[in-house]
């Protein structure tokens, strides 16, 4: 666990520990189709050469290493993650594959960056793990790290239409978030959200938005 002492080290949000599991589970939901689907994220988020980018709740880096690839040598990626052993097994994949990342321990509610730093914000299968309020910091922090401009893309798991739960329902206490939930938050903290709808995966959607 992280050190409690310290605001920034403090999250209400569920914390993942078991990084090896939590990639196979990954590829599970993905049915194998892990690469396709981070690929598929890379173009929503319409990521470009040379751009700044930060995977806020990185887990294992698959999406941060990705987006390494495409941004290329003049662009630049960091990955915040509150689990200690998710940013040990994501440095070690970064240098597995040959591409330097600045992953590092972090909280979503209190981003260990200053104001209008990336022109990208990344947030993939994390909401769901976070209470309302987490939910409202996160947006707001992610609008202040963005230059005028700039991108963030929300990916999360949606409410199967009958209102059972879904798989990942089962093994998390927050198994979904509503798409209007994350646009209300995004739209609140001063975003512009420009596209949303499905993933086409796993009851997935997205949500793109801009910042001023």
């Amino acid at each position: 666990m992280l050190d409690q002492g310290s605001p920034s080290s403090r999250t209400t949000g569920r914390v993942i520990h078991w990084a090896a599991r939590y990639d196979a589970l990954v590829w599970l939901l993905t049915l194998g189709r892990e690469r396709r689907f981070r690929e598929k994220l890379i173009e929503q988020a319409r990521l470009e050469a040379g751009e700044t980018v930060l995977d806020a709740g990185c887990g294992t880096g698959s999406l941060a290493i990705v987006a390494k690839h495409r941004v290329g040598p003049s662009g630049s990626v960091s990955g915040i993650d509150p689990s200690p052993e998710m940013i040990a097994r994501a440095t070690v994949k970064a240098r597995r594959a040959g591409v330097e990342v600045d992953f590092r321990t972090g909280v979503v509610e209190a981003l260990q960056f200053p104001d209008a730093q990336f022109d990208v914000v990344l947030s993939t299968l994390m909401m769901h793990h976070l209470p309302r309020a987490a939910r409202e910091s996160c947006a707001r922090e992610m609008s202040r790290v963005l230059k005028p401009g700039g991108r963030a893309l929300v990916v999360d798991f949606g409410a199967r239409p009958s209102g059972k739960k879904s798989f990942i329902g089962h093994i998390h206490r927050r198994g979904h978030v509503k798409l209007d939930a994350v646009v209300g938050v995004l739209t609140d903290a001063g975003l512009n959200v420009v596209e949303s709808g499905a993933v086409g995966t796993r009851n997935l959607y997205f949500a793109l938005a801009t910042a001023s």
